[in-house]
C-alpha cells in the first residue's frame, strides 16, 4: 500500500482542549507522526488521540522545556493550543526562541478569540467565539434565542480545520521557500469564513429576512425536518422546483389544493400540512417511499446506526494513490481511545532524535532531562 500523504511530517502536539487534539488528529490520520507533550495540568480523558504518542514534559520545568526545544528542532510542526503569550512566558517564544533554533519549523497557534482583538486575554468557548463572530446570530428558529450547533462549528470546522488548511499551506509554501513560518489561527476568524455564503446572501431575498425565516435556517418548510409515526425524524431539502415536485408526490399531495410556495405568508400553513403528512408513517416507511426518488429526503440517523453500518470508520477525504490510515477496527465513534500520559512517546523520541535513554537522557519527576552525550 502507498504511504500516507504526510508520512514523514512530525508533529509535536502540545495538550489541549478539542480544536488543537482535532487538529492533531486529521494530521495523524493522513500519516503524520504526531506527538502529544503532557504535563501535571493537561486535560484528562481526551479521546482524539488516535495514531498519537504521548511524552510527559512539565514545561515549567527548565530541563524539560530545554528537551522540548532540542525535539523541536527535529519537528516538521508545532501545534500551540494556549491563548496569547502562554508560549512567550514560557521561553518558548517562536520567532525568538523556536524558529531560529529550526528554521523550517510550522509554528500553528490556534486561539479561541482573535489574538489582536479586544477579548484576547479573556477564556471563552465555542458559543462565545460565534458570538462575536456573527454567524451565532444567524443560528436558530425565528421565534427563540439563538441557537449554537453544538461545538461543532467554531472548535472543529473554525477552529481545528481550518488550523489544519493553515498547517498544509505554510508546508508548501515551505517545499517551496526552505522555511517554516507561524500560522495565526483562531476560531472567531475561522467561523466567520466559513460564514461567507450566508453573510453574502443577507443582501438578497435567499437570506435576507430575519433569524429563522429564510431558505435555509429553518424557515422555509420544504427544507427542515419533521417527526414521524414513531417519533423519529426525517429531513427534506427540496429546495429546486424539480425536487419539490418529487416531495409532493411521495407525499401524495396535490399541488393544486396547497397553499403557493412562493408566498412566504403561507409558508406556516405549508409547514403544518406537512407535519401531519410525515406524521402519518414511520420513518422506515417514508424511506421506502423516497429511496432512489429524487426528493431529497432522507432519514435522520443517530450515531448508533451509523456505526452499526460501519460509516464511521471513514476518513472524511479519500485518497486514491496516498490514503490516510484506516480507523482501527472496534474505533468506529472516530477514537482512537484516550491516550494515558507518557504512552508511546519515548519510543518516538527516541526515532526523531536518536537519543538512548540512560545515555543521552534521564526520566525525572519533571519529564525529562537531557544528558550531556545528547546528540543535539
Amino acid at each position: 500500500m502507498s504511504r500516507p500523504p504526510l508520512n514523514g511530517i512530525r508533529v509535536v502536539e502540545l495538550a489541549g482542549l478539542a480544536p488543537a487534539p482535532f487538529c492533531g488528529l486529521v494530521l495523524a490520520d493522513y500519516g503524520a507522526s504526531v506527538l502529544r507533550i503532557d504535563g501535571p495540568r493537561s486535560p484528562k480523558g481526551d479521546v482524539l488521540a488516535r495514531h498519537k504518542s504521548s511524552l510527559y514534559l512539565d514545561l515549567k520545568h527548565p530541563p524539560s522545556r530545554d528537551v522540548l526545544i532540542q525535539l523541536l528542532s527535529h519537528a516538521d510542526v508545532l501545534i500551540d493550543p494556549f491563548r496569547p503569550g502562554v508560549l512567550e512566558r514560557l521561553g518558548l517564544s517562536p520567532h525568538e526562541v523556536l524558529l531560529p533554533k529550526n528554521p523550517r519549523l510550522v509554528v500553528a497557534r490556534l486561539s479561541g478569540f482573535r489574538r489582536d482583538g479586544k477579548y484576547r486575554d479573556m477564556a471563552g468557548h465555542d458559543i462565545n467565539y460565534l458570538a462575536v463572530s456573527g454567524v451565532l446570530s444567524m443560528l436558530g428558529r425565528a421565534a427563540d434565542t439563538p441557537h449554537p450547533p453544538a461545538n461543532l462549528l467554531g472548535d472543529f470546522a473554525g477552529g481545528g480545520a481550518m488550523c489544519v488548511l493553515g498547517i498544509l499551506l505554510a508546508l508548501m509554501a515551505r517545499h517551496a521557500t526552505g522555511t517554516g513560518q507561524v500560522v495565526e489561527a483562531n476560531m472567531v476568524d475561522g467561523s466567520a469564513y466559513l460564514a461567507t455564503m450566508p453573510r453574502l446572501a443577507t443582501k438578497t431575498p435567499f437570506w435576507g429576512a430575519p433569524r429563522g425565516q429564510n431558505f435555509l435556517d429553518g424557515g422555509c418548510p420544504w427544507y427542515d425536518t419533521y417527526r414521524t409515526k414513531d417519533d423519529a425524524y426525517v429531513s427534506v431539502g427540496a429546495l429546486e422546483p424539480r425536487f419539490y415536485d418529487a416531495l409532493l408526490g411521495g407525499l401524495g399531495l396535490d399541488p393544486a389544493t396547497l397553499p403557493p410556495r412562493e408566498d412566504r405568508n403561507q409558508w406556516p400553513a405549508l409547514r403544518s400540512i406537512f407535519q401531519a403528512r410525515f406524521a402519518e408513517k414511520t420513518r422506515r416507511e417514508w424511506e421506502e417511499v423516497f429511496d432512489g426518488l429524487d426528493a431529497c429526503v432522507t432519514p435522520v440517523l443517530g450515531q448508533a446506526e451509523l456505526e452499526r453500518e460501519g460509516f464511521l470508520q471513514r476518513l472524511p477525504v479519500h485518497l486514491s494513490d496516498t490514503p490516510g490510515k484506516p480507523i482501527p477496527p472496534g474505533q468506529g465513534d472516530w477514537t482512537g481511545g484516550t491516550l494515558a500520559h507518557g504512552t508511546g512517546g519515548e519510543e518516538v523520541l527516541s526515532q526523531w532524535t536518536g537519543w538512548v535513554k540512560g545515555v543521552d537522557y534521564t526520566k525525572t519527576a519533571g519529564g525529562i532531562t537531557i544528558g550531556t552525550k545528547a546528540k543535539l
